[in-house]
């Protein structure tokens, strides 16, 4: 009796239920397999919720944990595309097993009675499992398109000031009061990001991370105007539409803000003969930082 252990996976919590890929009917048929071909299984290792394009570790246990032969001879799967869909990731893997001297047998795809041919089948078999992973994301990329199109939050990370419940982009009020500061300080004082960058540090506020701000996250917030203001873009090349998540910033608070700032920089420019007019801006946001610290 050949001793081995066996492995299986499933990518989604649709696939805990009971379907062909479920964890139940991969169990069931390895079970029946090694019974049918007096093979013994020591252990099960299995990866539940898992994508077989990214993590699997539960059968990174098998090829770099311990496991070696003897006494285990073999790893049983129920299909190949249970350990990967990728017929490039997939022979990675049986290569590693091969090397520790372990076979891996798929139930439902054992060409071994094909001889010379076995490789030859198992390959179209993996390209197969390729192209339906490749159509399954072209699926859920559409589905998010279409979301996104009616400006519904379609995944990513959300931006600072928003948490992600149940899909859909939700104001974070304690994030959402700095965003707030942070178009008032630069577009109502016309304030620098550095100097932003130094008051939010200076009363102890953090990023998402928990870390100090940096001048590179103020910008980055202050050029995502758009979706403060209730619009939603999907991917780089999206169109903005009027997004379904609340808005942080109001049109009136924006517009407001532009005009204060535009009668600063004004104001400024008439008071000073000579200079520059960026020197000027850098004034008057320099004044409002020491007027609001007072200094």
């Amino acid at each position: 009796m050949k001793n081995v252990v066996a492995y299986y996976r499933v990518s989604t919590q649709g696939q805990l239920g009971e379907d062909k890929f479920g964890i139940e009917a991969q169990k069931e048929q390895i079970i029946a397999y090694c019974e049918k071909n007096d093979l013994n299984i020591m252990r099960w290792y299995w990866d539940e919720g898992e994508s077989g394009a990214k993590y699997r570790p539960g059968f990174d246990e098998i090829v770099y944990g311990d496991i070696c032969n003897p006494p285990v001879e073999a790893v049983v799967v129920a299909h190949s595309d249970r350990v990967a869909r990728d017929i490039n990731i997939y022979f990675y893997y049986r290569g590693a097993l091969a090397r520790k001297d372990i076979e891996l047998i798929s139930v439902c795809t054992d060409f071994g009675q094909f001889g010379v041919f076995a490789d030859m089948l198992e390959a179209f078999t993996l390209i197969q499992a390729k192209m339906e992973r490749e159509s399954i994301n072209k699926r859920t990329s559409a589905g998010r398109l279409v979301k996104a199109g009616r400006g519904g939050y379609s995944g990513g990370r959300p931006p600072y000031g928003y948490r992600s419940i149940d899909r859909k982009l939700t104001i974070d009020e304690n994030e959402a009061e700095i965003v707030r500061e942070i178009f008032r300080m630069k577009d109502g004082e016309a304030a620098t990001y550095k100097s932003i960058c130094e008051y939010l540090n200076s009363i102890g506020a953090l990023t998402r991370k928990g870390e100090r701000f940096a001048i590179s996250t103020i910008q980055q917030i202050y050029e995502n105007r758009k979706t403060y203001l209730g619009f939603y873009k999907y991917g780089k090349n999206g169109e903005w539409v009027r997004g379904m998540h609340e808005a942080i910033l109001s049109e009136d608070f924006s517009e407001s803000k532009k005009r204060k700032k535009q009668e600063i920089e004004q104001k400024e420019m008439k008071r000073t003969k000579h200079g520059t007019k960026h020197e000027t801006i850098y004034s008057a946001a320099r004044e409002a930082y020491r007027a609001r610290k007072g200094d």
